[in-house]
């Protein structure tokens, strides 16, 4: 039931586009644009070609940020982020986390769904490339980026709580806790840098977990 509300209230933030035409990508642009495209029937034995784009301003997920969908390179519809587009057979849903995209799938009348794919000039573009070409390098970035992602919950965490449980009006009802691991100031924040590397990366990829990568529209 939430979920349906969530569907129509992201359908009806809908807006219809103006016409303009879709700005190509310059490559000055890669850490605050994202760029997605998607060929579907036109309904008269052709193709026609879907864009999502999205200036996030270096992954700002606010509400402020607008997901633009282009039809043959027109501006066809816009909408606030989370966004939801109803296109021939199915929908485009956009959604960003923290860190960058956390979904830009069509998902279809059936239930099925199928990520967009980004320009090769984009960020999210760049790293796919790299990933058809380095397929063992790609997957091996990959891992890392979950191995730090773990790393950081297991020790940021518990360093967290050993905050929080030093005060007396908590250590009363919960006793007082102990990081297993106690890091320095630099070691915290190397490990909070790397964190931020990996979650980016991830999304690069738009690899999403509730866990590893936290919230996001």
């Amino acid at each position: 039931m939430f979920e349906k509300r969530r569907h129509r209230r992201a359908v009806r933030r809908v807006e219809p586009g103006d016409g303009r035409p879709l700005k190509p990508f310059r490559w000055w642009q890669t850490m605050f644009r994202g760029l997605f495209h998607l060929r579907l029937p036109d309904g008269d034995g052709g193709r026609a070609r879907y864009s999502v784009d999205v200036r996030h301003w270096m992954n700002q997920s606010s509400g402020d940020v607008r997901a633009h969908l282009y039809r043959d390179g027109r501006l066809h519809a816009e909408s606030k982020l989370p966004a939801l587009f109803p296109v021939p057979g199915g929908t485009v849903e956009v959604r960003m986390s923290g860190f960058g995209f956390k979904r830009c799938h069509y998902v279809t009348d059936t239930g099925s769904e199928h990520q967009l794919v980004p320009d090769p000039a984009s960020a999210e573009g760049r790293r796919a490339r790299f990933g058809r070409t380095h397929p063992l390098l790609s997957r091996a970035i990959g891992v890392l980026s979950v191995c730090v992602l773990l790393t950081a919950l297991s020790v940021l965490i518990p360093q967290l709580l050993e905050q929080l449980t030093a005060s007396k009006a908590v250590a009363r009802h919960t006793g007082t806790l102990s990081a297993p691991v106690d890091l320095s100031l630099w070691g915290n924040v190397a490990l909070t840098l790397a964190t931020l590397v990996a979650s980016t990366e991830r999304a690069l990829r738009l690899r999403f977990n509730w866990l590893l990568d936290g919230g996001g529209g």
